[in-house]
């Protein structure tokens, strides 16, 4: 054995240990890693797809307008000021970052859940 004695998984406080891989709390919001498809038939949060949340906009990636229409469809679902959703990571790929200030990881999981049923 390799000095691995007794190791126990340590949650930060208020953390929830049944957080999904694309949600990674932080002390002033919160990440989500996303997994854009523009050019969809219709704006819509969709599953998750391993460690990234699946979305799909009807904007082109042209000019940045499928990051903004995932930036406002973010959001909208999650009832939050635009301003408050910002693009981390990702600008001219199709997996992304993206951070959601003033918002906990349990309150932006309880929404996604309801905006995806």
């Amino acid at each position: 054995m390799h000095g691995r004695k007794n190791q126990k998984s340590v949650s930060s406080p208020g953390e929830s240990p049944e957080l999904p891989a694309f949600l990674k709390p932080h002390a002033d919001g919160v990440t989500l890693a996303i997994r854009l498809q523009p050019r969809a038939s219709r704006n819509e949060i969709g599953d998750p797809t391993g460690p990234e949340l699946r979305i799909k906009v009807t904007a082109p990636p042209v000019d940045a307008a499928a990051n903004e229409a995932l930036i406002r469809l973010l959001a909208e679902t999650l009832d939050c000021s635009r301003r408050d959703v910002v693009l981390v990571h990702g600008h001219t790929a199709r997996s992304k970052v993206i951070k959601i200030f003033s918002l906990s990881a349990t309150d932006a999981l309880t929404r996604l859940r309801a905006a995806h049923r």
